[in-house]
This record gives C-alpha cells, sequence and structure tokens, in this order.
C-alpha cells in the first residue's frame, strides 16, 4: 500500500479536493450516493412527527463551552478552507463551530447533482490560536451553524451576509447594512406562562449554485419535542437580500401558541422614554416599530416601547398582506452612536404568500435595561390551534432591506415624543408624519382608557411633515391604548398610528 503509484493516487485525490475547496471530508462521502429532494425532506419530517423527539445527545467538552464571546469569536474559520472558493459559484460557505453559547450539533450537507455530500468536522479547519484551546485534542466535536458569503458591496470582496446558527435563528443584510435583528423559523409559547419551547434546525442542505449564481437554496430540517418542519430558503442577496420562504409544519401535538415568521430585535429607547435612560445617544435599538398592511389594506404603525412589566399587544386579522419590525431612522444623527451605527440595521418585512387565514400578528416586548438583550418579538399566530397528525402549509417572502416594499402614497409616521403635560400626571404626544402630499387631513383621535385633550396640528412645511400633538391624562388607570387616523375626503390620508401607553 505503499507503493510509489498509491502515494500520487493519493495526492492526485488530496489535491482534486483542495481545488474544489471542500474539506476532504465532504469529498469522502460522495461514493454514498443518497438522494435529497424537497420531497425527501418532507417524508423525513413526517415521518419524524410521528415518533418521540430525541434531544441531541453530543457532549461539548468544557474548554469550549467555557469560552466567553470574545473567545469564541476569535474561534475563526480558516478562509482558505471555504467551500466552493475556487469555484466561481458566487458564493461561499464558512463553518461555524461549537462552543459559548451554541452547544447543539448542527447536521450540515451540501446537494450535488441532487445527492447528498455530508461535511464532517476537522479541527484543522478552524484557527484556534487566540482561544488557548487546541481543537486536535478534543473528540466528538460538531458544527454549530454555517455563515454565507456574496460579493454584496463590491464585486471583488466576498461579503458575509446571511448566518444560521443558534435554535432556528437566522440573520442577513442588504447592501451597505449591519447585522441587526433577526428572524426565526418558528416560535413555540412565545410569552406563555408554561415558558417558551425553542426549536432548533438540527440539519441543513445546501444546495451547490451554479457558475456565477446570484440565488443560493438552503434546506433545513426543524425539530423540537412539540414540532417537526421543512424548510427551503430560496436566499436573492443585493440590495435588498430576499428570501423565498416554504415551510411545511408536522405537530407532534396540539400547538396553541405557535408563531409563524418570527423575528426578534432590541430596543432600549427613544424620544419616546428618552428620560429613563442616562446616555449620550438619542436612540438606541435595532428596530423602532411594527409596520403592518392588513388583510383590508389598512397601513399601520406602532412605535415599539420598553416597558416596566412585560406586554403583550395582539392585532387581529385576517390574510395580512405583510408586517415586519423597521428602522426607519437612517441617519446617524437619529443615534449618535459611532461603534453601533444603529442607521445601518435593516429592516425585516413578512410578506405573505397566499391566503394565511385569521390569526393575529402578536407583538411581545419585554422590559431590559441593557442593549445587549433582544427584547421584542413580532409573530402571527393562527386563530385556530395546529392539530397533532396534520400537515400545515406556509409561504412567504423576506426582505432585509431599509424600508418594506410598500410604496403606496400615504404619509408614514416619522417620529413619536413624549414628555410631561400641562398638569400633574398627563402625557404630552407629539406625532410627526411625513410625506402624504397636499391637502388638510380630518384627524380621529381616540383612547380606550383616561382623557385626550388640547389637540392641536401643525404643517412643518419645511421638512415636509405635519404634526399632531395632544396631552393624555391617564387617571387612574395603568393601561391605555391610543390611536390616532388622518383622512382626506374620507380616505386615508396616512398609515395609522397605534400607541399603548403604560404605567
Amino acid at each position: 500500500m505503499n507503493s510509489p503509484f498509491i502515494q500520487l493516487l493519493v495526492l492526485i485525490f488530496l489535491l482534486w479536493c483542495a481545488a474544489l475547496s471542500v474539506p476532504a471530508s465532504v469529498a469522502a462521502e460522495r461514493q454514498q450516493d443518497t438522494p435529497f429532494s424537497r420531497e425527501t425532506l418532507l417524508e423525513l419530517a413526517r415521518g419524524l412527527a410521528g415518533q418521540k423527539y430525541h434531544p441531541p445527545k453530543a457532549s461539548l467538552p468544557q474548554a469550549l463551552k467555557d469560552l466567553d464571546y470574545d473567545a469564541f469569536r476569535a474561534l475563526r474559520f480558516r478562509p482558505d478552507r471555504q467551500i466552493w472558493a475556487e469555484q466561481r459559484r458566487g458564493f461561499t460557505l464558512d463553518l461555524l463551530p461549537p462552543g459559548f453559547l451554541y452547544q447543539a450539533p448542527v447536521e450540515i450537507n451540501l446537494v450535488e447533482d441532487g445527492q447528498v455530500v455530508p461535511i464532517a468536522f476537522e479541527p484543522e479547519l478552524f484557527d484556534s490560536s487566540q482561544t488557548g484551546v487546541d481543537l486536535s485534542g478534543l473528540s466528538g466535536l460538531f458544527f454549530s451553524g454555517f455563515r454565507v458569503r456574496y460579493p454584496l458591496n463590491r464585486p471583488d470582496v466576498m461579503d458575509e451576509f446571511l448566518v444560521f446558527q443558534g435554535a432556528s435563528y437566522l440573520r442577513a443584510v442588504g447592501r451597505g447594512q449591519l447585522y441587526g435583528l433577526s428572524a426565526r423559523g418558528l416560535s413555540v409559547a412565545t410569552g406563555a406562562a408554561e415558558g417558551e419551547e425553542f426549536p432548533r434546525f438540527s440539519r441543513f442542505w445546501i444546495e451547490r449554485p451554479s457558475a456565477n449564481a446570484t440565488h443560493l437554496v438552503v434546506h433545513a430540517l426543524l425539530e423540537s419535542p412539540s414540532v417537526v418542519g421543512a424548510y427551503r430558503f430560496d436566499i436573492t442577496p443585493g440590495v435588498d437580500t430576499m428570501m423565498e420562504t416554504e415551510v411545511s409544519l408536522f405537530p407532534r401535538r396540539e400547538l396553541h401558541t405557535v408563531g409563524i415568521a418570527p423575528q426578534t430585535s432590541m430596543f432600549l429607547f427613544d424620544a419616546a422614554n428618552r428620560s429613563r435612560f442616562d446616555d449620550f445617544r438619542s436612540a438606541v435599538h435595532d428596530s423602532g416599530g411594527l409596520q403592518m398592511i392588513a388583510g383590508n389594506g389598512e397601513r399601520i404603525f406602532r412605535p415599539l416601547a420598553n416597558p416596566v412589566r412585560l406586554q403583550v399587544s395582539s392585532f387581529q386579522d385576517t390574510n395580512p398582506k405583510g408586517f415586519g419590525l423597521v428602522q426607519r431612522q437612517r441617519g446617524f444623527d437619529a443615534y449618535q452612536d459611532a461603534e453601533a451605527r444603529y442607521e445601518k440595521r435593516p429592516s425585516l418585512w413578512v410578506e405573505p404568500l397566499g391566503d394565511w387565514g385569521p390569526g393575529a400578528v402578536e407583538l411581545v416586548e419585554i422590559p431590559t435595561r441593557t442593549e445587549y438583550n433582544d427584547n421584542v418579538v413580532v409573530l402571527w399566530r393562527p386563530k385556530e390551534p395546529l392539530q397533532a397528525g396534520t400537515a400545515y402549509a406556509y409561504r412567504y417572502r423576506l426582505h432585509w432591506s431599509d424600508y418594506p416594499p410598500d410604496d403606496i402614497p400615504l404619509a408614514r409616521v416619522a417620529g413619536t415624543r413624549i414628555g410631561a403635560g400641562s398638569v400633574a400626571g398627563a402625557r404630552l404626544f407629539v406625532v410627526d408624519f411625513e410625506g402624504g402630499g397636499n391637502g388638510s387631513p380630518a384627524l380621529e383621535l381616540s383612547s380606550s382608557a383616561g382623557a385626550i385633550s388640547r389637540v392641536n396640528r401643525l404643517s412643518l412645511d419645511s421638512a415636509n411633515r405635519f404634526r399632531v400633538s395632544f396631552e393624555f391624562d391617564p387617571g387612574d388607570s395603568d393601561v391605555a391604548e391610543l390611536r390616532l387616523m388622518l383622512t382626506l375626503d374620507e380616505q386615508p390620508w396616512a398609515e395609522t398610528w397605534l400607541y399603548r401607553w403604560s404605567r
């Protein structure tokens, strides 16, 4: 077996693997000839849903569990091992190691010519020199996810624009943006008293793109004690990064509090609650508001809050046209943070494809004193529980962009400010709208509790803004829902402004 001929064959094999920019352990698995398609994934998910859930058994070495945030970030995938780097396929992949918070194993496969090509973990894929951990001395290691690169901002630079890592979380950016909020594959019991369950993407199948491709297809299997899911993401990066998403869910039990197309973000403060934070910055948040287009076409904007106590808001609807957490303030002066650059964080818009039926867009807001905790969740909750033994399908498009793709010429909420009113206990609200064209709109303002007074409106011509101010006296109420509509000739002149005030 040590003849020069055999050694030459081995050398040729290793050089071939390197030319493909794929770990040798991947190429060694090619002979398995396991077919893959969307149909095989659906069959797998359906079969697993009829079985008892088995949590992951892999045990992570303590040295990796003990890594802190900075040390884990220093555990880097080697650039010369990026998958497809030398094939000019438009995209490259980085594999992500386990450690820190990411302790569950994730199986990653490529799909080439309809066949599964598993990727096995190799310590040599990672540079651990800055962590003090010798990966080569550890056993039973696995991946925790992957990131994707594409020439998003310059044709000669492969920018990271997408990452799948942790439970069913994924993050993406469009051109010129920085990572901010996250999408999730599914949520179960978010905000519920019994505690949240976190389904996870346990296996991925990534289709090899064609030469100089501009889109990438990723398949994923989602698993939890309550549900199994089969996902397909058709991803197109660009000025706006879009993901055509197909979801098939197979509940293991009846699901009363499931969340479809969930997303999570951070909101600390802005001009509405600025007085609670001793901070040099003007605002601190990854997202500033919830934007919606209801099934009847009404356009709604709800500024986010950082409440004193957890609060859940439910917006009943049928067949929503779109919803998402948005970052409308896109200038540096809105935040004054030269490091975090919150003005570069993306908005994330969910565009349902097909009818979703009755349900509600649900907004969960959790108190926080720090910008390092995601404390806002938005999701679609179907009206009827999902039943065990039944398959459910959802299709939607995710838009990672500066603004949601909605060009209806209505005035938009440009800012909400709150301060002390003219009498003890009253609060002064100032709501600015931008755009909307000419005319003097009629005003409809209401509150579910307390009293409204001193209503004024003013056109700020130099800024193309229309301002509405009013005082709200809550009296003995602890919570009140406020609603402001502007109409012209009995037609909407602006999107509807909603706000939940709470003590």
